[in-house]
């Protein structure tokens, strides 16, 4: 009853809001903090109050823009799917579960359609697999319905090139109308014949993957891709659609998509969040060349905090961010990744696993040895500048892998776990001595530590 009552408030909440949102966001948060079931998401909410009591605050911004710039009926969309059902509601049935099951839950399911993919961009280790592999609607349907049994309502998709299949992708939307979808895409087979069927739908967001300006772009991904990116997000912006940027920093653009030049190239756009990725070296035959330096990750650490300051973006740094969700959000923690064959995965990064959606249910799946490594494990340092078992930690990954009896799900050549950490390790011992010099100095206990370096040595040691 408690969650109908705070349902309804919140959809009249809504209305009252867009009836003015500039004169009612004040207000709003009057009416949330007294609907939230068991203060749920106290530290959000009060983020959010400090937000809208400056009118020239950036968030404040950005959060006005969902009027001026997105389709009504996209954004009641937004806030019934992604607001209400996925985090509102759902999140207490979420910790409900993961008490009552012992395992973790996750908040979001990635998933691959299909392994197919238009592009062959260097790095990807999907480029080797081809059309070799895809789940039938019927089972990305039953994951869905599987993930909104344990409160699930966010699903995203990845490859592959997920808008391989777009058809299926609509048609899931329309039958799953309550839940918000999301593809990582790398945004040429957008068109207006698509853009059309996502307003229909409403519910679905792409975040279209962009390497920098034009030569950085058609470097990694193809002649010609760049273009065809701008042409996308053009439509999207033109059809008054959300979508975002995923964004893969290595070290050859590193210092192009950390600049204050291309968050306000996004921005005008009409880009309104970007997820921040740094390469990982997964694939047999991966080099680790990519790899961005101890250097451009911090260059990133700082330039992303500077611009959630002061531009009106949305930046998710998925490594770099551990600190505000207490380290590794993967293995269902707060998301888990299956691929195209069924593989269910504790990360799009992490291809071992030791269950598959053909042979076993979610749930099992979350209980399997791997995954309870995971939820037995986390967070993998008490740094959460150093989240990662693979990128941050050399040995936790193999240690899982080895005590779960987990294979590697490569389709094309299985990849040694020890092979696959061996090649972190530089990296890792570089980056925890600038990460503890960072941990220090934003937590105000450690600055100036001449020991940090030779503690952080240590710990990868």
């Amino acid at each position: 009853m408690n969650k109908i009552i705070g349902s309804a408030g919140m959809k009249l909440a809504y209305a009252y809001l867009n009836s003015n949102p500039e004169k009612n966001i004040p207000k709003l948060m009057d009416w949330v903090d007294r609907l939230a079931i068991n203060n749920a998401m106290e530290g959000q909410r009060k983020a959010i109050r400090k937000i809208i009591e400056d009118k020239d605050n950036n968030w404040y911004k950005l959060i006005l823009s969902m009027w001026t710039d997105v389709d009504p009926g996209v954004r009641r969309a937004f806030f019934n799917n992604f607001i209400l059902n996925e985090n509102f509601i759902r999140w207490s049935i979420q910790e409900k579960n993961r008490e009552k099951y012992g395992c973790n839950i996750p908040w979001a399911i990635l998933m691959d359609p299909t392994s197919a993919c238009n592009l062959r961009c260097t790095g990807c280790w999907a480029a080797e697999y081809g059309n070799k592999m895809s789940m039938s609607y019927e089972t990305l349907d039953s994951i869905i319905q599987q993930g909104k049994e344990l409160g699930v309502y966010f699903f995203l998709y990845s490859g592959g090139e997920p808008l391989v299949r777009k058809t299926d992708i609509i048609r899931l939307c329309e039958k799953h109308g309550d839940c918000q979808f999301l593809a990582f895409t790398n945004g040429t087979l957008i068109d207006e014949t698509f853009a059309d069927e996502m307003l229909r739908v409403r519910n679905f967001i792409p975040a279209i993957s962009i390497e920098g300006f034009e030569d950085a772009t058609d470097f990694r991904r193809g002649q010609g891709t760049y273009h065809a990116v701008i042409r996308a997000m053009e439509i999207l912006k033109r059809k008054k659609l959300i979508f975002g940027a995923s964004l893969c920093y290595t070290r050859y653009n590193t210092e192009v998509i950390g600049s204050e030049e291309f968050f306000d190239f996004l921005i005008d756009k009409g880009v309104k969040f970007a997820w921040f990725f740094t390469y990982i070296p997964v694939g047999a035959d991966v080099a680790p060349d990519l790899m961005a330096t101890a250097d451009q990750r911090e260059y990133m650490y700082h330039q992303i905090r500077h611009f959630r300051e002061t531009k009106p973006l949305f930046t998710m740094d998925f490594w770099n961010d551990g600190e505000y969700v207490q380290g590794c959000i993967a293995g269902g923690r707060r998301y888990l990744h299956i691929n195209a064959n069924g593989d269910i995965e504790p990360c799009a990064f992490i291809h071992y696993s030791d269950s598959n959606i053909h042979e076993k249910m979610l749930l099992k799946a979350l209980q399997s040895p791997l995954f309870i490594q995971y939820h037995k494990n986390q967070p993998f340092n008490d740094n959460h500048l150093r989240p990662c078992p693979l990128l941050d930690n050399p040995g936790r990954l193999a240690a899982m892998v080895e005590a779960s009896n987990a294979t590697s799900t490569d389709f094309v050549k299985p990849e040694d776990v020890h092979s696959l950490s061996g090649k972190c390790v530089n990296a890792a011992e570089k980056w925890a001595v600038t990460a503890e010099r960072l941990w220090g100095e934003s937590h105000h206990n450690r600055a100036g530590c001449a020991q940090c370096g030779d503690k952080a040595r240590k710990a990868v040691g």
